[in-house]
C-alpha cells in the first residue's frame, strides 16, 4: 500500500490547488499512474532521479517508483466532530492516513473569499487542532464506557488499558495534540489501536509568498517545533509542468516546493528509500529508517524475510561512480551484510533467500 496523506484546511485555503498540483507531478509510467479512486483520491508516483539513473545505467526494462496517495479532504469548518458540513466523512478518510497536511491559509489575495476575519494560520490551525481533539475525545470517551464494562465483567486486561485511555483523555483535555506529547510505549500501543486523528504526524503549509508570511508567525511555527513550509501554491500549480532546466531561466528554484513537501512528508513519517535494479526493472522501496535489512526483504516479498540469508549492498552514489556492479565488485563497495545491518537511505540491495 503507498504512504497516505490527508489534505486538510479551511474552506478557500488552497487545499484543492495542492492536491491538483501533487497529481498533475504524476511519472508517466504504467506500475504507478495517477488513478482517481474518488475526484479527491489520488495515486501519485513520486519522481526520484536515482530511480531514472540506475534504470538507465542497468538498461532496466522498467521503473517504478515509490507512491503516495493523498486524500483532498473537503472544507473544514466548526463543528465538524458533531457532523457540521461533510465533518463525518472528513474525519472518516483521514482516520486511514498516515501523516496530515495542514494547509493555512497566508495569501492576501482578496479576490479569494476568507471565511475567517484576517489572515491568521495560527489561528486556522488551532481551529483544526480543536475539531481533531474534539473528536479524538468522543472516541475516547466510548472506549472508557466500554473499558469500564467489560472491568465489570471481570476482564482484568480492561484495567491497564483504561488506565492508559484515561491518561490520554487527560492530554486530550488540555487541548494537547498527541504526536507532540511524549508517551509511553503502553500509550502508544493504545492510541495504535484507536487511530486517533491528533496521533499522527502533521506539516503544516502556509500557503502563500515567503513575503505574506509575518516573522511573528514564523517564530511562533519554529518555536514549537512544527514542520512547516512555505510555498506559493498557485505559482506552484501554474508551473507543475515546466522541466527542471527550463526552471532557473524563468526565475524559480531548480526544485519545485511540492517537491519539498514531499520530501517532508517523509521526512516526519521517518521514512527512507532503497533501491532493487537490474536488466528486468529498477525499482524504488519505501521503509521506515532503522530498520534491517530482512525488514527490507519483506517489503519485496512476505517470503524473503521469512527465509532471509543474507543482502548484498552498495551505495547509490557509490554504484553509479563505479559505473555499474562490474565497477563496484572491482573496487571492493559491494558488501555482504546480515541480518542486523541497519539499511540506508539510498542503499542498493540485492536479497539472497532460499525461499
Amino acid at each position: 500500500m503507498p504512504l497516505s496523506i490527508g489534505i486538510v484546511g479551511l474552506p478557500n485555503v488552497g487545499k484543492s490547488t495542492l492536491f491538483q498540483t501533487l497529481t498533475k507531478k504524476q511519472v508517466n509510467i504504467a506500475n504507478y499512474p495517477f488513478c482517481t479512486i474518488e475526484p479527491s483520491i489520488g495515486v501519485v508516483a513520486v519522481p526520484d532521479e536515482r530511480v531514472d539513473k540506475l534504470a538507465q545505467l542497468n538498461k532496466s526494462l522498467k521503473k517504478i517508483y515509490t507512491a503516495i496517495e493523498f486524500f483532498d479532504i473537503a472544507g473544514l469548518i466548526k463543528g465538524a466532530n458533531k457532523g457540521e458540513g461533510l465533518g463525518n466523512k472528513f474525519l472518516a478518510n483521514i482516520r486511514e492516513t498516515d501523516a496530515i497536511i495542514y494547509v493555512l491559509r497566508a495569501f492576501l489575495n482578496k479576490d479569494i473569499i476568507n471565511t475567517q476575519q484576517g489572515i491568521n494560520p495560527l489561528a486556522e490551525k488551532e481551529i483544526l487542532d480543536t475539531e481533531l481533539i474534539l473528536k479524538d475525545l468522543e472516541t475516547i470517551e466510548k472506549r472508557i464506557i466500554s473499558l469500564e464494562s467489560e472491568i465489570r465483567a471481570n476482564k482484568k486486561e480492561a484495567v491497564k488499558e483504561l488506565e492508559a485511555v484515561k491518561r490520554i483523555k487527560e492530554l486530550l483535555d488540555k487541548g494537547k495534540i498527541l504526536s507532540e506529547e511524549h508517551l509511553t510505549d503502553e500509550d502508544r500501543k493504545v492510541i495504535g489501536q484507536y487511530q486517533l486523528l491528533t496521533s499522527k504526524p502533521r506539516l503544516y503549509l502556509l500557503n502563500g509568498k515567503d513575503e505574506e508570511v509575518d516573522a511573528d508567525t514564523i517564530e511562533e511555527f519554529k518555536k514549537n517545533n512544527w514542520h512547516f513550509l512555505i510555498a506559493d501554491l498557485l505559482t506552484e500549480f501554474e508551473t507543475a509542468d515546466i522541466k527542471k532546466e527550463e526552471r532557473i531561466s524563468l526565475g524559480l528554484s531548480l526544485e519545485s516546493e511540492l517537491d519539498m513537501v514531499i520530501k517532508k512528508a517523509y521526512e516526519i513519517l521517518g521514512l527512507i528509500t532503497f533501491f532493487t535494479t537490474g536488466p528486468d526493472e529498477t525499482r524504488a522501496w519505501t521503509i521506515k529508517k532503522g530498520e534491517k535489512a530482512p525488514q527490507a526483504a519483506g517489503i519485496i516479498h512476505s517470503d524473503f524475510e521469512k527465509h532471509f540469508i543474507k543482502a548484498e549492498v552498495v551505495s547509490y552514489s557509490d554504484l553509479i561512480s563505479s559505473s555499474g556492479f562490474t565497477g563496484a565488485r572491482e573496487k571492493g563497495l559491494i558488501r555482504i551484510e546480515g541480518k542486523e545491518y541497519v539499511v540506508l537511505d539510498g542503499d542498493v540491495i540485492e536479497i539472497k533467500h532460499d525461499a
